[in-house]
């Protein structure tokens, strides 16, 4: 295994384990978790992967495969720079829940295909965050290793993302989706097999990442809180007669809140599809997710929508942007006999736009966080 491999090489020995967490695809339910609502994502086959030693000083000494020459040594983790702010951020936030948490020798090794928009952060996170939990023995639940990382990255990288990412990293189990209410923070898996219907997730890369996308994700949750504020609401989940809110607002604030709504209201049917094996049928409601995306939350960019119209076009049951948008992934909901016309549609329509072509990826629902040796 290379990041053992790697481990030996940056530090003179072997490491106490290796741990895995994966990245996530998000079925329906976007921009929903940070509101106390519904969301069905799942985990995808790239990941994470930690190999750590626990050190009894509380130095952290961490260095990345993708990052080479990059290694920083930290005894004042408020000095990590960049990439290295996600797991140290997690071993920060562990000794100020206070939890005994020493220092750590990290070498990190990632698959997660660059500017997807599958949440390798979240898997940096989880994955440093469970070898921690492993090697120093905290008990910590999946769901509190979740909050865990999810504080790390609102607090110590300023990222205010919700916990869905986390969680999906951390609870999710192969061949299923993870259906979360994310006030409970009340998760289960839903069986999704695809291949039962001769269907398949069809990841389309845009590889693309327009710039502000962090600043404009904090706009749209400063959005939804004022607007719960302005109906009187501890959230956006609490919403139940949409006509009569909407009436309240104007503006973004309108805007968002029509999306929040009715996206939790497509979670739940989607749920209700998945229950009643009408698995083609969720399409619809894909396409729906979309369009509120694109219009309602306006979090879409041309990348994304010619993706979802192509691959509609070319035969999709339906599509839409997964991820907190601006750039990174769309998924298609493809008949497998289907795949080959939707890729060669959507690559079609970014060859007459003069974009680079976009890659595809298949989505297969994989297991979450765990200890490989």
């Amino acid at each position: 295994m290379r990041v053992v491999d790697a481990f030996r090489q940056a530090y003179g020995g072997e490491p106490a384990g290796v741990w895995h967490a994966p990245g996530r695809v998000n079925l329906i339910g976007e921009h929903t978790d940070y509101n106390d609502g519904f969301v069905l994502p799942f985990a995808v086959p790239w990941g994470v992967t930690a190999a750590v030693s626990p050190r009894d000083d509380r130095t952290v000494r961490i260095a990345s495969l993708q990052a080479p020459g990059e290694e920083q040594v930290l005894e004042d983790l408020d000095r990590a720079e960049g990439w290295a702010r996600y797991p140290t951020g997690v071993v920060a936030v562990m000794r100020g829940a206070g939890l005994p948490v020493r220092g750590a020798d990290i070498v990190i090794d990632g698959d997660v295909p660059k500017g997807a928009g599958l949440s390798s952060s979240a898997a940096l996170e989880v994955s440093v965050g469970l070898a921690l939990n492993d090697l120093y023995g905290l008990g910590l639940e999946p769901m509190e290793l979740a909050r865990l990382c999810q504080k790390a990255e609102n607090e110590f990288v300023g990222m205010p993302c919700g916990i869905m990412d986390q969680a999906a990293s951390a609870l999710s189990r192969e061949g299923h989706a993870l259906f979360l209410d994310c006030r409970s923070l009340a998760g289960r898996a839903v069986p999704f097999d695809l291949s039962a219907y001769g269907l398949q997730i069809l990841i389309i890369n845009t590889g693309v990442h327009h710039e502000l996308a962090d600043g404009q994700y904090a706009r749209r949750r400063q959005d939804c809180e004022n607007a719960a504020k302005r109906l009187g609401v501890p959230s956006l989940r609490d919403v139940t007669d949409l006509a009569a809110a909407l009436s309240r607002l104007s503006g973004d604030e309108r805007a968002r809140t029509q999306h929040v709504v009715t996206e939790n209201h497509r979670v739940e049917a989607v749920i209700g599809l998945l229950r009643a094996k009408a698995v083609p049928e969720i399409g619809a409601l894909l396409n729906a997710s979309h369009l509120s995306l694109r219009d309602q939350y306006q979090v879409s960019c041309p990348e994304l929508d010619v993706a979802v119209e192509a691959a509609v076009k070319g035969g999709a049951r339906g599509a839409r942007m997964t991820g907190g948008g601006f750039g990174g992934s769309a998924i298609a909901l493809v008949a497998d006999d289907r795949v080959d016309r939707v890729r060669t549609t959507v690559e079609q329509a970014y060859a007459e736009r003069g974009w680079a072509a976009p890659t595809f990826l298949p989505a297969t629902p994989a297991a979450g966080a765990h200890r490989l040796h």
